[in-house]
């Protein structure tokens, strides 16, 4: 008997282990994984990383067909799906390589094509996560455009951050040194 829901997620009722999490969960926590490593990188090393938006781009697309594939059925529809997905995500490659023709990238300092670069790969991922009908791709889509103006806010207030870090981290720390601590017999 098949318990789970029409989007092939689990019941509500079902264990929320985070073994189960990662099992139903798992590609769209990949794309979140890399896009937020990917908005980390750039931010830490204040360099365009555009080669590693440019090899994720097709990787979501690869996500969007494997988790929409089980809710497809016949052959048509898997052609349909990969087709479409194969178009959607070279345009989005073909946008991305506008941005770095010679007279485009004379107009734009290295940050700024960087930033561009990875608007579109939100853009893509957001429609894509549209046409698709998966919300989880979509959220990925709206974490992606966030890191957009998030990388420049983490930019202008790195030493900021770095200090409420380390401030939550010394509040936080005795917490979790008390609870792994071995209590003695009583």
């Amino acid at each position: 008997m098949d318990n789970s829901q029409p989007d092939g997620s689990a019941p509500a009722n079902s264990s929320s282990s985070p073994r189960t999490l990662l099992k139903r969960e798992w590609p769209y926590l990949l794309v979140l994984a890399l896009a937020l490593f990917g908005i980390a990188l750039t931010s830490f090393l204040r360099s365009p990383i555009t080669f590693y938006w440019v090899v994720l781009a097709p990787l979501i697309g690869v996500i969007c067909i494997v988790t929409r594939w089980r809710d497809v059925h016949d052959r048509d529809a898997r052609v349909r799906l990969v087709w479409t997905q194969a178009l959607h995500w070279a345009a989005v490659l073909l946008a991305m390589r506008l941005i770095f023709v010679a007279d485009v990238a004379a107009m734009m300092n290295a940050d700024a094509s960087a930033l561009a670069v990875l608007t579109l790969l939100a853009l893509g991922t957001f429609t894509a996560g549209v046409h698709i009908e998966s919300w989880r791709i979509c959220l990925v889509g709206l974490i992606l455009g966030i890191g957009v103006p998030g990388i420049a806010w983490l930019e202008q207030s790195a030493l900021f951050l770095l200090l409420v870090a380390l401030v939550l981290v010394a509040i936080i720390a005795p917490f979790f040194w008390r609870e792994r601590r071995p209590r003695a017999a009583t």
